[in-house]
């Protein structure tokens, strides 16, 4: 402190700005090593192929199991000839060479939140790039995250131009909301959807061996498997991901194999569709072929699965594993099993099935069925991690997550959600019974999905990776002339089924943007009626009550400000708690907030009141775990942040460091400790703080929760009371209190509650 002074003495420059500069210089030290580690960290290419590998088994489980169940819902009917089959194969070709391989392996995936996919992981980019989240509880501190990362656009360019644009006017921020809510709601409806299509499909190879088993034997036997498989999610795939690899490893091979087996075996011929001239000789037939689109499509199921799974292995991995193992051998089964058709007509029901030899029959119909388990599991999961990232961005009602992997962050497990998606996978199954009306449905969420992903990319290839216009006109153009007539051939069976996955998206839309609105009144109130600085200072040191031994932690929606609970709370107690700690928990657009940077303090009023404010900040893939000591990590920044403040005395106390800072700033020169630092007063005053503090936390500490409980007007319509009185007033019922979420003792609770009207 010595050599700080003498300089400031000759420089005439402030402590503040000593402290400025020794903050910055080791934040942007350690804004690179953490930048190295979430965007740009390299493998070595051992390592790199290791991990292609285990990506089989998570990632591409799916498009895998594509074949079981394709060419049976492109030909429902007869086939009039052999061009009929090559023309639907050269649509196949040309399908999984468009969509999956140009469009999502390598562009797509590069749209990645700091390794994380999937519609949320869009949207948070977009959130940082431009102002456009409707919960506005942003700080300008936020935006100093090492992995909060945006670009700066010249006034003039088009980037600019696109965000004030989007900036404009709410009803565009709630298009985008809305957009990304649709298409969350479908891809959670393809987690329903793909384990009863893939584990019925796969158990349909019994009838080829059996052919005189009815069809009730087999859902009775997918419906066992599959809440074998639901029953099992418990453990995590942490613990169950060893099998999976090596699974979908030999499931690609054996199809691959057999398919190039198939192609000399049975008719060369169909070779003749990687010509794309049959595509459209395809289509010359008429409506037959438009309507069979429904079926082709089938082929690229999946694909949106593995940009959502990305956060389990890097961009490299999974295109080293698509273009090696999962690409190749998809074209070989398909070719193969069309080369089988060309020949066999009428054995195009179980062709995958039928086309194998009779030796390898009934192994190949376990490794499918393992297949199949394995490709549920990936949509699963991927279910599991679009809830995490909705309830963090409060679109979602608060439910349980549990942590299952201590290496992992991604791989979580909610029993609510595992037992809703068994509920509605036993339904789908048992009430269709065939392939032919879930894979209507089927198709009609995964369109959708793919759909809702290419129109978010347009504003992400204009502000986050500042494209010219003419690449974007170009991506959405191919995206669009292969997804469209998809769309359109979907729409036209809504009533063979896909109207299922609608059901599922319209009612998850709907009580994700019910809890979504009643977040948003709720945060507004917050905002509007927070408590006057000048009201808490007219109070006095007492706050107009008796402040008794203790600390008192008082949650709040609010970043900023005294909330107005706090008033109804000390207008009808006689005591306060000598030291009071107002909370604010809230999730931001970011992948994850390391665990230095989470916590920033601030000293609310003079010394002498002892309230402080701590806003502790987590992005959409952090997890409230129980191991965590959240009040202890809480008070260890509050003392952080008080010794910190005796270095700064003599400035304002305006600006909010966060634990990273603190820790920097700190030095064994700095801590408190009477040996260590001299005994003029700067050391009384902190120490004398420091033991005051101890002492209120030793006497005992209160968590204040405010319920704000919300009701719409007598004088409103009578879709906002219903929504708001009966809809949201449920939901808030039935989740989880922040209570639990961070693990409070129910002695050391406190609720306070109030009503607002809307």
């Amino acid at each position: 402190m010595e050599t700080t002074s003498s300089t400031n003495e000759h420089t005439g420059r402030g402590t503040m700005w000593e402290l400025e500069r020794n903050l910055d210089q080791p934040m942007d030290a350690e804004a690179g090593r953490l930048r190295n580690m979430y965007r740009e960290k390299t493998y070595p290419t051992l390592v790199l192929l290791q991990l292609a590998f285990q990506s089989l088994g998570v990632v591409f489980g799916d498009l895998g199991t594509s074949p079981l169940y394709v060419f049976y819902n492109i030909f429902p009917r007869e086939i009039e000839d052999t061009e009929q089959v090559i023309g639907a194969l050269s649509l196949i070709i040309y399908s999984l060479t468009l969509i999956p391989l140009v469009k999502y392996v390598f562009i797509v995936l590069r749209a990645n939140d700091n390794g994380q996919g999937g519609t949320f992981a869009l949207y948070s980019l977009l959130c940082r790039h431009a102002k456009i989240n409707t919960i506005p509880n942003q700080h300008r501190t936020d935006e100093d995250l090492t992995t909060y990362s945006r670009h700066i656009y010249d006034e003039k360019s088009l980037a600019a131009k696109i965000k004030r644009w989007l900036e404009g006017h709410q009803f565009r921020k709630n298009a985008i909301l809305i957009l990304v809510l649709f298409g969350t709601c479908m891809a959670v409806g393809d987690g329903i959807l793909t384990p009863a299509i893939s584990v019925l499909s796969a158990t349909g190879g019994i009838q080829v061996e059996e052919p005189k088993m009815r069809n009730d034997v087999v859902v009775i036997v997918s419906v066992v498997i599959l809440i074998g498989l639901f029953s099992m999610q418990h453990f995590g795939t942490d613990k169950v991901s060893w099998l999976f690899a090596p699974i979908v490893f030999v499931w690609y091979i054996l199809i691959g194999i057999l398919g190039a087996v198939n192609i000399s075996k049975y008719d060369q011929s169909v070779l003749k569709a990687f010509n794309p001239i049959y595509v459209y000789r395809y289509f010359k037939r008429g409506k037959t072929s438009w309507a069979s689109l429904g079926g082709i499509m089938l082929s690229i199921t999946g694909t949106e699965a593995l940009f959502a799974d990305l956060s389990y292995f890097p961009v490299q991995a999974i295109q080293i594993a698509f273009t090696v193992v999962v690409f190749p051998c998809l074209l070989l089964q398909y070719t193969g099993q069309a080369a089988y058709i060309a020949q066999n007509r009428s054995s195009v029901v179980h062709a995958f099935y039928y086309s194998l030899p009779d030796s390898v029959r009934w192994p190949s119909f376990i490794v499918a069925t393992a297949a199949a388990v394995v490709a549920s599991q990936a949509t699963i999961s991927m279910t599991y991690s679009i809830i995490k990232q909705a309830l963090a961005l409060g679109c979602f009602p608060r439910v349980r997550i549990i942590h299952t992997s201590k290496k992992y962050l991604g791989q979580i497990y909610s029993p609510d959600i595992n037992w809703i998606l068994l509920i509605f996978c036993i339904a789908v199954t048992a009430g269709f019974k065939n392939q032919s009306q879930i894979a209507n449905a089927y198709g009609t969420a995964v369109i959708m999905v793919m759909l809702v992903t290419t129109f978010l990319m347009v504003p992400i290839m204009l502000l986050v990776w500042r494209s010219h216009w003419s690449l974007v006109v170009l991506f959405t153009a191919l995206s669009l002339v292969v997804e469209i007539p998809y769309f359109s051939a979907v729409v036209r069976k809504i009533d063979q089924g896909g109207w299922v996955p609608l059901v599922f998206a319209v009612a998850f839309l709907i009580i994700m943007y019910i809890w979504h609105y009643g977040t948003l009144k709720r945060y507004e109130f917050e905002m509007h009626s927070k408590v006057s600085m000048a009201w808490i200072l007219g109070l006095g040191p007492s706050l107009g009550l008796v402040r008794v031994p203790g600390m008192g932690l008082v949650y709040t929606e609010l970043a900023s400000g005294v909330p107005h609970i706090f008033s109804h709370f000390i207008t009808n107690l006689p005591a306060i708690h000598s030291t009071l700690v107002f909370v604010c928990v809230k999730y931001l657009p970011v992948y994850t907030v390391p665990p230095d940077e989470r916590f920033l303090v601030k000293r609310i009023g003079p010394k002498n009141f002892h309230m402080f404010r701590c806003v502790a900040r987590y992005g959409y893939k952090d997890i409230h775990k129980k191991d965590d000591d959240f009040e202890q990590m809480l008070f260890n920044s509050l003392m952080l942040f008080v010794r910190l403040e005796s270095m700064m005395e003599e400035y304002t106390d305006s600006d909010e460091y966060s634990t990273r800072e603190l820790n920097q700033v700190q030095s064994p020169n700095h801590t408190g400790n009477s040996q260590a630092m001299s005994s003029g007063q700067t050391y009384q005053t902190v120490g004398d703080e420091i033991a005051f503090l101890n002492a209120c936390r030793e006497a005992g500490v209160v968590h204040i929760l405010g319920n704000t409980i919300i009701r719409a007007r007598r004088d409103s319509g009578f879709l906002k009371k219903f929504a708001i009185n009966y809809m949201y007033a449920f939901l808030r019922k039935i989740c989880r209190e922040n209570s639990v979420i961070f693990n409070v003792p129910h002695e050391s609770l406190l609720n306070v509650g109030q009503v607002f009207y809307v």
